[in-house]
């Protein structure tokens, strides 16, 4: 009988535990139901996530979290030759000469009547200053420009509502009269001084520096374009008006209230237009993609055009915002520039209108570097209270209401655009930085998913040692309440995000490089074109690959020290069939060519032998097939060229 109630007490046990577990599957049944998205469906949204100190930008779709890809930019991608190959090389060059990482923070997609379009992305690099565009029909860089006379490209790239520029701001002030000179560092507030750039996009998106701004040796943080009645303004949070050069997170924090930069760049543009603007040193490159010839083309230019604010009034006016503001944020109908205090009590929501009549009245309470300061209280429309320890970045849902992070106290706060107050909050898990909704920057957000960008991981997912992922988590944002759907781990250190609806982007993608089109200089079009050329120590094969062989696959006749340029040619013409190149003891990087593409890379052997090449990516059943030979001679042999050929 004993043994009876003993096996009951288990068996009852046995399914109080199946029980539990099957209702703690129905508590997350409905979110998991909401994030899945079917074998060979699509999600409903791209999701595009700066890599920080990857230098990358990677590609995720929402609501799933599934990374999709990741776009080289500012950093080699072994992965596909990004910076390796002779091709894309000069990508990556600078006035400092070649750079191969960078460390990218704010992506921002162009717009059209304040609305994403999905034909660019724009994103900055910190370290070297940079601004990128991303073609979203290929999802390949397309361009860089170096931003001169800066450091630290932090306030950057953000567009006006039509993408007419794209704009940054320096980070760190340096000596910028005369260029970057020596001079003690302890003379900062003598010598030391900031730009805000405004490049110029054209229609085909090729970006030209169009001016610089030369303002006060702050440190300028984030940006955000006006829109809507502020169209035609651009915001830039500043810090560090003390203008402090050590321990700047005791020095930089003694005001009370710093600057929220508010610039009518339009009004500057007029000015140049006049020719107000003086030329100045500004040494920087420009890096684009040259279409037709299948290769990178970089050209150094040593001139900007500036505008001194104090020669040239009403350009831009200071906002004074509490304390040390990070994000700076409009809200969709350009009426409300939202400062985000990392070490406020209260979240400052400034009117644009009352704004512009402070400016009309005059209603000044000093000037700084010669730019007017406005008063508090004549552009303060509202102050949130409690918005949690640590606001940095608000976006908008498009339906009267507003989201903000909270660094200290983890979590993201939803409040009122018309009450002003808290409606509701949320943990997260942790510390968030910036927050992305589809468009929650833009005219017309999609609202409907809010994805937050932690900056610290713990125990959100299997350990790996020492060094965590970042955290993602994507959050409801369709009702009332806000609901935690998912955590997904993120590449590199995400600073910012832009979404869109992946129908804008989708059906437009380039799939194959049509053949015909390839203006490569060494294209090989066909197996007959194929050849190996000697020109004193330089050698330059012609090669093709197709499933599943190259041709040729056999070339003798290269000696110890040639440079051997190999420039190979896709035939395929088919989307989704890259071939890969590979040879033995190459010190740069493979290369992956898509559909009708050529790209090349430089091997310079430097010991006698036989050197097999083969295809990487595995591209048909005989892919282990596809493979070659290279015969390598002494320095001082007579070997001659000799190579298969369909000839």
């Amino acid at each position: 009988m004993k043994k009876k109630l003993w096996l009951s007490a288990i068996v009852a046990a046995v399914v109080l535990a199946s029980c539990a577990k099957k209702a703690d599957l129905g508590g997350h049944q409905e979110a998991a139901q909401k994030v899945y998205v079917a074998p060979g469906e699509h999600d409903e949204f791209y999701g595009f996530m700066s890599g920080g100190f990857n230098g990358q930008l990677g590609i995720y779709g929402l609501p799933s979290g599934r990374h999709l890809y990741t776009v080289p930019i500012f950093s080699q991608a072994p992965v596909n030759g990004y910076g390796y190959s002779e091709e894309t090389k000069d990508m990556l060059k600078t006035s400092y000469g070649f750079i191969p990482w960078g460390d990218a923070h704010h992506p921002e997609l162009s717009q059209t009547d304040g609305v994403p379009d999905g034909r660019w992305l724009f994103i900055n690099e910190n370290n070297t200053p940079r601004i990128a565009r991303v073609d979203l029909k290929t999802f390949r860089t397309d361009e860089i420009i170096e931003i001169p006379n800066s450091a630290g490209n932090h306030a950057s790239s953000f567009v006006t509502m039509n993408t007419e520029y794209v704009s940054a701001a320096t980070r760190f002030s340096v000596p910028v009269d005369g260029g970057n000179k020596d001079v003690a560092i302890d003379s900062y507030k003598e010598n030391f001084g900031g730009t805000i750039t405004f490049v110029k996009v054209s229609q085909e998106g090729h970006m030209n520096i169009e001016f610089q701004l030369l303002v006060p040796g702050f440190n300028y943080d984030l940006s955000h374009a006006g829109k809507g009645i502020s169209d035609g303004w651009a915001f830039f949070t500043t810090y560090n008006t003390e203008q402090a050069h050590t321990l700047l997170e005791i020095n930089a924090s003694q005001a009370d209230k710093d600057f929220i930069a508010a610039i009518n760049w339009k009004k500057a543009v007029e000015y140049v237009k006049s020719g107000k603007g003086k030329k100045m040193s500004g040494l920087h490159t420009v890096n684009h993609f040259d279409h037709k010839k299948g290769t990178a083309v970089s050209e150094l230019r040593k001139e900007v055009i500036t505008l001194n604010p104090k020669d040239n009034p009403g350009i831009i006016y200071f906002l004074p915002t509490p304390k040390s503001p990070h994000g700076v944020d409009v809200d969709p109908s350009g009426r409300f520039i939202v400062g985000g205090g990392k070490l406020a009590t209260v979240l400052p929501v400034h009117s644009f209108e009352k704004m512009i009549k402070a400016i009309e009245d005059k209603a000044f309470e000093g000037e700084a570097g010669g730019i007017p300061i406005l008063k508090y209280d004549a552009v303060i429309h509202a102050e949130v209270e409690n918005p949690g320890l640590g606001p940095l970045h608000t976006e908008f849902d498009g339906k009267g209401f507003a989201y903000t992070t909270a660094f200290l106290s983890s979590e993201v706060v939803k409040w009122s655009l018309e009450t002003f107050e808290v409606v509701d909050r949320i943990d997260t898990y942790y510390s968030p930085g910036h927050l992305m909704i589809p468009g929650g920057d833009s005219r017309k957000p999609w609202g409907k998913y809010l994805v937050v960008l932690n900056k610290i991981t713990k125990d959100r997912y299997l350990p790996t040692g020492p060094e965590l992922f970042h955290s993602a988590q994507l959050i409801d944002i369709s009702g009332d309440k806000m609901k935690l759907l998912l955590d997904f781990p993120t590449e590199g250190e995400p600073h910012y995000a832009q979404g869109i609806a992946a129908e804008i982007i989708k059906n437009n993608q380039v799939r194959f490089f049509p053949l015909a089109d390839n203006g490569h200089e060494w294209a090989a079009k066909s197996e007959k074109e194929t050849e190996v050329i000697r020109k004193g120590n330089v050698v330059h094969v012609k090669m093709t690959s197709i499933r599943s062989h190259f041709m040729p696959d056999n070339i003798e006749g290269i000696k110890v020290g040639d440079e051997v340029y190999f420039h190979v040619t896709n035939l395929e013409q088919d989307w989704d069939l890259p071939h890969g190149f590979s040879i033995l003891g190459n010190n740069n990087a493979e290369l992956l060519i898509m559909p009708g593409e050529t790209l090349t890379i430089k091997w310079t052997p430097t010991r006698e032998g036989i050197f097999p090449f083969y295809c990487t990516d595995f591209c048909s059943a005989l892919h282990q097939e596809m493979q070659g030979y290279i015969r390598v001679s002494a320095k001082n042999s007579n070997t001659p060229i000799k190579f298969n050929s369909p000839k």
